[in-house]
């Protein structure tokens, strides 16, 4: 394949002649593919953001500490991330519809028994393995998506796909939310066991088998550094806003991290039949498709994060009216990311995704000028509709340009690396511009917080969270407290709002100066 893909399409190579020959599905069945495939991400990703919206309810029905809650959201993405990677590349080698059906098999019976948890240790241990089943569940699911659709309708479904993964966090948190406002935590389980059950039978009836048929040793050593370099960085970007940046468990998942990452290239440098033949990041339709993806999902959880507080502390809205509220982002998002890539065919990719980072920029600059807690959610609407378009116009030629970067025998490896650059990405904007954001909050609040004896003073500026429950306890004396706790987050979401936008105006740059030069499309 060139180093360079072309401006007016970014297509998959025709069906490898090694694939077996059910790989390829009829029409019908590869709208039910499509349809199972998409279940299945949301299962998974509805199960990463669903207990953000539990913590309150956990913390006080098994008494889990803040570390501990923590450890039982981060666990889960920590496993998933780690193990991304290796387990795509074990579907490609011993068939991909075997890792999924066992993963949804592992996913649905952790899922299950973390409902009747009744302590914090074993609900941790719980969520780990089921980070283990969703990481042979995800990259799985995009991998059959390109293996089972010929290239001409392929980029439409990988554009489906990219839809459903970027709404699925909204998803979860709306379903969560419902469930919780309603019945007790053990609930908001059955969301992602219901759905692994559902794509469970319809993957045994309609999904074909498919796998890679050279018979080579497995890069054992590839596997093993690349889940410590991923692993170690996620680790350490999670604790690192919690416990401090010079902190030692932060200090030593950067330093294995780092470690791990150097020798996985230089490992795979010499392999005859590398993991991931890190060369390939020389093909401009791959790093730039990673660059954007990256930046997209950093600044969306980041997004996340920011809203859902504004939304709950400042604007007073329970959990399901918060997550209600971001429902339109994901309503502008998921049409678009369907069509994107037919768009990024006629106007060509760079212009594409250029117009979606731009547009997301536009977006997060419109909230950080008009997010106002007088005007109330109507001040934030604008900027959520224009986030969503950016983000759908960008996200799934950017996933297409990651998976036609490597061929079909490796489509498992691709998909990994498309959601590792995805879980890293949200990792990495959680912690940038959430340290942001807390950082100008004890700045804006640290002289009214001053006023209050130190042990008030010290939770005052924790966050807005920590404000808030320090004036719930002060009664009719703490009103003043609210109001200075709400406009120190709306007056700190300003700056990590534009910091946001700044990044997503430099990958735009990138894309612009890096990208794709206007060739000649090619056809499947």
């Amino acid at each position: 394949m060139s180093s360079h893909l072309p401006d007016h399409a970014v297509l998959l190579d025709p069906v490898d002649p090694h694939t077996d020959d059910e790989a390829v599905a009829d029409a019908r069945q590869r709208r039910l593919i499509l349809i199972t495939m998409c279940v299945s991400l949301v299962a998974v990703i509805a199960s990463s953001s669903g207990l953000n919206v539990a913590q309150q309810a956990l913390a006080a029905d098994i008494g889990a500490s803040q570390s501990q809650l923590l450890w039982i959201i981060n666990g889960y993405t920590l496993a998933l991330a780690a193990l991304l990677m290796p387990i795509g590349a074990i579907g490609d080698r011993w068939g991909r519809k075997p890792v999924l059906v066992s993963g949804l098999v592992l996913f649905a019976a952790a899922n299950l028994a973390s409902a009747f948890a009744t302590s914090p240790e074993p609900l941790i241990a719980l969520r780990i393995v089921a980070g283990l089943a969703a990481a042979m569940i995800m990259p799985v699911t995009l991998s059959v998506i390109t293996t089972s659709f010929p290239a001409h309708e392929r980029a439409k479904a990988i554009g489906t796909w990219a839809g459903v993964a970027g709404a699925g966090g909204i998803i979860g948190l709306f379903a969560s939310a419902a469930i919780i406002d309603n019945v007790t935590w053990p609930w908001v389980f059955s969301v992602p066991v219901t759905l692994a059950a559902v794509s469970l039978i319809a993957t045994l009836f309609v999904v074909p088998h498919s796998r890679e048929h050279i018979e080579t040793g497995f890069d054992i050593a590839g596997a093993v550094l690349s889940a410590l370099a991923v692993g170690g960085l996620v680790l350490a970007i999670q604790e690192g806003p919690e416990r401090g940046w010079t902190a030692t468990i932060t200090i030593t998942g950067f330093l294995i991290g780092i470690a791990a990452a150097v020798g996985f290239v230089l490992v795979e440098l010499h392999r005859e039949h590398p993991l991931l033949d890190v060369r390939l990041f020389r093909n401009e339709g791959l790093t730039t498709g990673s660059v954007n993806l990256f930046v997209v999902f950093a600044l969306m959880f980041a997004l996340f994060l920011i809203l859902i507080q504004f939304l709950q502390a400042v604007l007073g809205y329970t959990a399901l009216r918060a997550a209600t509220g971001l429902l339109p982002m994901a309503i502008m998002m998921m049409p678009l990311s369907t069509v994107a890539p037919t768009i990024a065919h006629k106007v060509g990719y760079r212009r594409t995704v250029v117009t979606g980072m731009l547009t997301l920029a536009a977006g997060l600059t419109l909230l950080a000028l008009l997010a106002d807690v007088d005007r109330g959610y109507l001040s934030v609407l604008p900027g959520l509709l224009l986030i969503g378009a950016g983000v759908g116009l960008a996200m799934s030629p950017s996933t297409t340009a990651i998976t036609s970067s490597l061929t079909e025998d490796k489509q498992g490896v691709a998909s990994a690396l498309n959601d590792t650059v995805r879980e890293i990405g949200a990792a990495m904007g959680l912690a940038l511009i959430g340290s942001v954001l807390n950082s100008q909050f004890r700045t804006n609040i640290t002289d009214v917080a001053n006023t209050y004896p130190p042990e008030i003073a010290a939770r005052i500026k924790e966050g807005i969270g920590g404000a808030l429950s320090s004036a719930a306890q002060l009664g009719p004396e703490g009103q003043p407290l609210v109001t200075a706790a709400r406009n120190a987050y709306v007056d700190g979401m300003k700056p990590a709002l534009l910091i946001a936008a700044g990044l997503a105006v430099a990958a735009a740059a990138y894309t612009a100066y890096t990208g794709l030069r206007a060739r000649q499309a090619t056809s499947a």
